[in-house]
């Protein structure tokens, strides 16, 4: 899984909104879910800028501050797709632009609450093994298909069909049996087991709904198509991908802003790795929006007139350190445990970001569901002399060259691969001041510079790391199934880079999401995270957070429950 995060990440409130109201990792018996019957609350925040058109009306409803339809948002982003389709892609950047292109099953609008998208209604059996969706009439995919109980299971077959080579999906809804079209527009959906996340996997761009007859050409024609707002136009490798407004566009989600097309005739991801060109592109106007402004010039970008920085955390997995811990030296816990207590995550992070990301303890980010603040207690932090013990007692000796330690003629060499790529938010540069830290404790760390084959191939599939650095962003804890699972390694679309082993985890986490009883998860949830910080198989690092510039000339840009940010309510000024 390529770093994502990125994985790749909370949300206002908006009131009035019609949702399915569920207790995390609950299951209810029977339950009929309808848009007229649900009630909750919308998460979704709206950053109100200013607007405006060329026609003196459009203009002066946007100075009323009414929105105007036309003109194409452009968005820079940084790092690359990698895939267009959702079902095999693993990154943020994947996310985000298939978002736009693909309608859900259902919307995630709380921690715990579920409204209706595509499917207006659902029931789930007592066992929690059966659910049963009724979708929405007259909804066509950009291509003319209808949507169908067919769609349905044909998107879900595609995800788990192992020539799809799923790098996340396919462990969203890892206990999926079948599916079967009860009629035409009611879909039941078989699961081996009872797995209360299901709903949240259902809700991500990930598992968005695609049209039967695109997913039958061949691979290599394969283009995305969807039910969303925005159709696919063209994807210019490492450049750009170019999306259009659907003007017939008439499902969206239960807590949108508006209905009907959306209000941007055209939609561009532009694809700019280096963060001043990104952020340069902003202020100058080439952009009206950027992902990741560069946190040096965020209090910059702040004070500058006709710009809006918006920021807000991402649930999920923080972006951590993982150790291989079937490898070398990190086969040993002390090892592993001395790395974690040679570095000062806290003095790394402060002076690379800012104060904008904040340094953490614990591998699940603080705003997720089941986070336990309890289990940092097992975290080796900071302390170097703790380190030079620990590294003693496993028999790495100092003397080596360049005050490297040295075991049975060998030097104390970790293997962490740099993904040119995928790099974003100055990871680059952290992994720097790791390096150095790690160095006065006499660890030496390599940093093979690799593109994205050679990533995937000889690291994530063919094992020759030591350490991967990576973040995940998902709204709920059963993100700790996907990253320490035994059965959820890259092979298996999952997350396992530390390519963990543990009958307790396996156990704990398999629990969790079969249980009915809410504490029982929570006390599972927090098991795994003191046991992934005892062995040292995690070094976390930090919490990351959405910075995304925007040009006073866009308005209504709304951001989902992982906070990507979503078009279909945005529109342009003068």
């Amino acid at each position: 899984m390529p770093p994502s995060d990125d994985s790749v990440t909370r949300v206002e409130e908006r009131p009035d909104t019609p949702v399915r109201k569920r207790r995390l990792r609950s299951r209810r018996p029977a339950i009929l879910l309808s848009l007229a019957a649900v009630i909750a609350v919308a998460v979704v925040a709206a950053v109100v800028l200013t607007g405006g058109d060329d026609d003196a009306a459009p203009v002066a409803k946007a100075a009323a501050g009414v929105p105007v339809a036309g003109g194409t948002l452009t968005y820079a982003v940084a790092g690359t797709q990698v895939s267009l389709d959702p079902a095999v892609a693993a990154t943020a950047v994947t996310g985000l632009i298939d978002r736009n292109v693909f309608d859900s099953l259902v919307v995630q609008t709380d921690a715990d609450s579920f409204g209706p998208w595509l499917a207006k209604e659902w029931k789930i059996s007592g066992d929690g093994r059966t659910y049963t969706f009724t979708l929405r009439e007259g909804v066509t995919f950009h291509d003319g298909t209808p949507l169908n109980a067919q769609a349905v299971k044909a998107t879900l077959d595609h995800v788990v069909d192992p020539a799809t080579k799923s790098a996340y999906a396919a462990s969203l809804i890892a206990p999926y049996k079948s599916a079967r079209a009860v009629s035409d527009l009611v879909v039941e959906i078989t699961l081996s087991r009872p797995f209360t996340p299901f709903l949240q996997a259902l809700s991500v761009p990930y598992l968005g709904i695609q049209s039967p007859a695109a997913l039958a050409k061949p691979v290599a024609d394969y283009k995305p198509v969807g039910t969303g707002p925005f159709s696919y136009v063209s994807w210019e490798k490492d450049k750009r991908v170019t999306l259009k407004g659907n003007p017939a566009y008439a499902s969206p989600p239960g807590n949108a802003t508006h209905a009907g097309a959306p209000r941007l005739e055209g939609l561009v991801f532009e694809f700019v790795s280096e963060d001043a060109t990104r952020y340069g592109a902003l202020t100058s106007g080439q952009v009206q929006a950027i992902a990741g402004v560069p946190p040096v010039n965020a209090e910059q970008l702040k004070k500058t007139p006709g710009f809006t920085l918006n920021a807000r955390e991402t649930p999920g997995l923080n972006y951590n350190l993982y150790l291989n811990q079937t490898r070398g030296p990190l086969r040993d816990v002390r090892v592993r445990r001395a790395l974690s207590s040679a570095v000062n995550v806290g003095e790394l992070i402060k002076n690379v970001y800012f104060g904008h990301y904040k340094a953490v303890r614990n591998p699940l980010s603080a705003i997720t569901a089941a986070y336990d603040a309890a289990a940092e207690a097992s975290l080796a932090g900071y302390d170097p002399a703790e380190a030079g013990r620990l590294l003693d007692e496993a028999g790495w000796k100092k003397g080596g060259p360049d005050g490297y330690r040295v075991k049975d003629g060998k030097a104390l060499t970790l293997i962490w691969p740099f993904w040119a790529e995928g790099n974003k938010e100055q990871r680059d540069v952290l992994a720097e001041g790791i390096q150095a830290q790690a160095k006065l404790a006499g660890i030496k760390i390599d940093r093979p510079t690799v593109d994205t084959g050679a990533y995937v191939s000889d690291y994530l599939i063919g094992g020759g790391y030591d350490l991967i650095d990576v973040s995940f962003a998902r709204p709920t804890p059963d993100v700790l199934r996907f990253a320490f699972a035994s059965g959820n390694t890259y092979a298996k679309a999952g997350g396992n880079v530390a390519l963990v082993d543990s009958p307790e985890i396996d156990r704990w986490v398999q629990e969790a999401a079969e249980t009915a009883d809410p504490a029982t998860a929570v006390r599972d949830y927090a098991s795994v995270q003191a046991k992934v910080l005892k062995e040292a198989y995690v070094l976390p690092l930090y919490t990351p957070v959405q910075l995304v510039g925007l040009s006073d000339k866009v308005r209504d840009v709304t951001f989902d429950a992982q906070t990507y940010p979503v078009f279909y309510g945005a529109w342009l000024g003068a």
